[in-house]
């Protein structure tokens, strides 16, 4: 168990890692492309030690690019709906709907609610920068009208659209989190809502506070990123139907799944609904709803709509590559046998919480380089390598799932694209930024690492 071979695999995650890092952060490399040369390397060095291959170059290429294609056939899909979703939700109206039914039931007296759940809801389908662009005219039109709590619904809104983004699919890192984990899709939505609400309530008291020690002016400018709402806004149930249909599905055949696990021949009606709830099919539904309902609003034809699909289709393209990457990389690192080092480690009472080194590992990557998209693929890939060979948990790998999504948002500064959204459009300064959104966060990060280490040892589900 001594020497240098022994511990090679750690020494090759430890260069994978900082190799990715580096190439991003010091050399301003995409970070496809750096995850893609991490892999590489990693596969360089780390599977002749393993396979004992005469050609280690050519064979790290090869394999880094056949699984670039499993992650990508794996993910690419269903990125690719819930890019065009986002849209469609945006554009026709229904997003606007669920913001004004939610403000409606929770008044102004509880507005700031209201913007947490409205950020919470829609941060699952849309992407985070769409999610603030679309809330911070409410904001600003509400701290107005009332000449106070400006700031209070800046960080409630984001507080809960940046929760649910690191945790909840089919938003991409969570998404391609659960594939890389092998965990139950339905098993990852319904964990990352749960576990979402302490960390929520944390952010939002937090926000509270500082409310009343900051006091900050809404900016003279309202900035609508929309593209334009129609005249009028679609119905809520007919709004709120692209998301909650195919959360239901999912859910649902999850379920089934389960319960006829012991039967050979399942009936037909489970199988139906077993199809429909399989993640591509049951978002492909909720994005036929919602292409209707944006062509319904928009009066637009079918070549039209087409031709308005482009632009999130190629913002998915992006976030496919790179989480296809991540995949890659994921791959050369189990490759080099991380998991049966741990294993051994700990068959020799070496005890180690992956729990904490899952939270840890996700929080310093996003420090470093700033995207929580690249800090949750490129950690779940590293956990995925130690979890495959390291023996049973004694717990469910979900609690690892959650710890990365909430590691993923302990860090949110000046080199996270995100700090930047809140920031200018809000009006802060780069300290009051600071200020507020970073250490927010921060917070509802360690709140929910916390919460996830407790109920790992209290309800382990394994």
């Amino acid at each position: 168990m001594e020497g240098i071979n022994f511990y090679w695999p750690l020494i090759v995650l430890l260069i994978g890692t900082i190799s990715v890092v580096l190439l991003i952060v010091s050399f301003r490399i995409h970070a496809f492309f750096a995850l893609i040369i991490s892999a590489i390397l990693v596969g360089i060095l780390g599977l002749p030690a393993i396979e004992g291959i005469d050609n280690a170059w050519v064979n790290a290429v090869e394999n880094v690019m056949v699984e670039l294609g499993k992650t990508a056939g794996s993910v690419s899909f269903v990125i690719a709906i819930a890019a065009v979703l986002g849209v469609a939700l945006t554009e026709s109206g229904a997003a606007e709907r669920i913001v004004d039914r939610l403000m409606r039931i929770f008044g102004e007296k509880y507005a700031g609610i209201a913007l947490l759940l409205a950020g919470f809801i829609l941060s699952i389908p849309v992407f985070f920068d769409t999610v603030f662009f679309l809330l911070i005219p409410l904001a600003i039109a509400l701290a107005t009208k009332l000449k106070k709590n400006f700031l209070f619904y800046v960080m409630t809104m984001g507080c809960g659209a940046a929760i649910t983004h690191s945790l909840v699919p089919p938003t991409p890192g969570p998404l391609v989190m659960a594939d890389i984990l092998s965990l139950n899709l339905a098993v990852s939505i319904i964990a990352g809502m749960l576990a979402g609400f302490l960390p929520a309530i944390v952010g939002y008291q937090y926000a509270k506070r500082l409310n009343v020690k900051m006091l900050i002016s809404p900016p003279d400018f309202v900035k609508a990123e929309n593209g334009g709402q129609p005249k009028e806004l679609p119905s809520f149930g007919v709004s709120i139907m692209p998301i909650l249909l195919p959360l239901l599905l999912i859910i649902l055949g999850a379920l089934l799944n389960v319960w006829y696990t012991d039967i050979e021949e399942k009936p037909l009606l489970p199988e139906a609904i077993e199809f429909l709830g399989n993640k591509n099919i049951a978002m492909l539904l909720g994005l036929v709803v919602a292409l209707w309902l944006w062509a319904k609003q928009k009066g637009l034809s079918m070549k039209a709509l087409g031709e308005d699909m482009q632009r999130p289709l190629e913002l998915a393209g992006l976030i496919i590559l790179i989480t296809s990457a991540g995949g890659a990389f994921g791959a050369m690192i189990r490759a080099t046998g991380i998991g049966d080092m741990i294993n051994e480690l700990s068959a020799n009472g070496f005890s180690i919480n992956l729990v904490i080194v899952a939270w840890l590992m996700a929080a310093i990557i996003k420090f470093a380089q700033g995207s929580s998209t690249v800090a949750v693929i490129t950690t779940a890939s590293i956990m995925a390598a130690i979890l495959q060979s390291a023996g049973s948990l004694p717990f469910h790998p979900v609690y690892i799932y959650l710890a990365i999504g909430f590691g993923s948002m302990a860090f949110s500064w000046m080199n996270d694209s995100g700090f930047w959204i809140v920031v200018k459009l809000s009006g802060l300064k780069e300290k009051q930024g600071i200020r507020a959104w970073t250490i927010m966060l921060f917070f509802v990060s360690l709140a929910g690492f916390l919460q996830t280490l407790l109920l790992s040892y209290i309800l382990p589900f394994n």
